[in-house]
């Protein structure tokens, strides 16, 4: 009756937590759940082209969050585009326009990149088309939001990887993207904080970046931009002395050894058979009976193996090779039919499969 009664008092106990704990982990997961991180575009850019026919391509590329599902609408354009992601947070797409199309160069184009369930949004200020310029924006007196300061903080060298950090500071609410000259496309400051926007922009190897390069900033709200020029160098002037590099010559070296190679000749089946002749010959002048014809077939063996033997020493070859130990620690062997006119621990250059001397 004991262990009954043990038994229920357990069951009852179970009956209480359970629901408590399932709970609790119900609520662990619903707060897990609600910390999304808001995905970034960081860049938009279009390879503008001559004309807008049918079956030219618009090629997009974007810069942001990476992971993300990245789409775009073209005004006028029967179809969206999907960009495929092929590095890291840069996506990319091409657009070719059809006959149902009816895209012209300041349709506006709309980049979405969706992480989730959330989504951010841009709109490229850019023209499609060569020659007719960024997108006009209608701006009325007194409405047009402000940018009151621009900063960067500059790099110690402007070479790929380097990072530029931007900062814009104006109205709430609006977006907020640079022009560089040097950089294809539009780099695009996030809203940090209530009329804050920053971003750190890395330096790109095909970027032509110099300590001078223009900078805009385009605030936008609505219809109606404001602007500012960045009025600093991109480049600190406390930058570091350039490393001193000890350069390699690839093809410079020393010579390490020459060396006389004997390359033994092969005696061919006309040896052969010429020595087993002679060797034949020679063997019938040899007793009589069978005593001759045992010598018959010993000297044409003979004879055969010796024709064979001499006719391989003739053919005896002698070169040269002399093996130079580079600079890159490797080492090249280039053959001379004479003597080369090379000594160990001559400085030498080889280019090519030919040696000359350095000073």
């Amino acid at each position: 009756m004991n262990i009954l009664r043990t038994f229920s008092q357990l069951l009852a106990l179970t009956a209480v937590l359970l629901p408590l704990a399932l709970g609790s982990g119900s609520s662990q997961a619903q707060t897990h759940t609600t910390t999304q991180t808001l995905p970034r575009i960081d860049g938009f850019n279009v390879d503008e082209v001559k004309r807008l026919s049918p079956g030219v391509e618009l090629n997009f590329e974007m810069d942001g969050t990476p992971g993300g599902q990245a789409t775009l609408h073209i005004a006028g354009a029967v179809r969206n585009l999907t960009l495929a992601e092929v590095e890291a947070g840069h996506y990319l797409g091409t657009y070719t326009i059809s006959s149902r199309d009816k895209i012209a160069a300041g349709s506006a184009v709309t980049a979405n990149l969706r992480l989730k369930n959330q989504v951010t949004s841009v709109f490229l200020n850019e023209s499609l088309q060569i020659g007719v310029g960024v997108h006009q924006t209608k701006s009325a007196p007194g409405s047009q939001p402000k940018i009151e300061h621009f900063n960067v903080d500059p790099a110690a060298a402007l070479v790929g990887g380097s990072e530029l950090y931007f900062s814009v500071f104006g109205t709430p609410g609006a977006q907020v993207d640079l022009a560089i000259t040097g950089v294809r496309g539009k780099v695009f400051l996030p809203e940090v904080k209530s009329g804050e926007y920053a971003n750190t922009y890395i330096i790109k190897n095909r970027d032509r970046i110099t300590r001078n390069s223009v900078v805009t900033a385009n605030m936008r709200l609505g219809e109606h931009v404001g602007s500012a020029i960045l009025g600093k160098p991109l480049q600190s002037d406390s930058a570091p002395a350039p490393l001193q590099i000890n350069r390699v010559c690839a093809t410079c070296g020393v010579v390490e050894s020459v060396n006389l190679i004997e390359v033994k000749g092969e005696g061919s089946y006309l040896g052969t058979i010429g020595g087993g002749v002679v060797g034949a010959i020679l063997g019938n002048q040899v007793g009589a009976g069978t005593g001759r014809t045992v010598a018959q077939i010993a000297g044409a063996l003979g004879g055969a193996y010796a024709g064979r033997a001499l006719e391989a020493k003739s053919r005896t070859t002698n070169h040269f090779e002399v093996l130079v130990r580079l600079q890159n620690g490797t080492t090249q062997t280039v053959s001379f039919a004479a003597e080369p006119g090379f000594k160990v621990g001559d400085k030498v250059r080889v280019n090519a499969g030919v040696i000359t001397h350095t000073p």
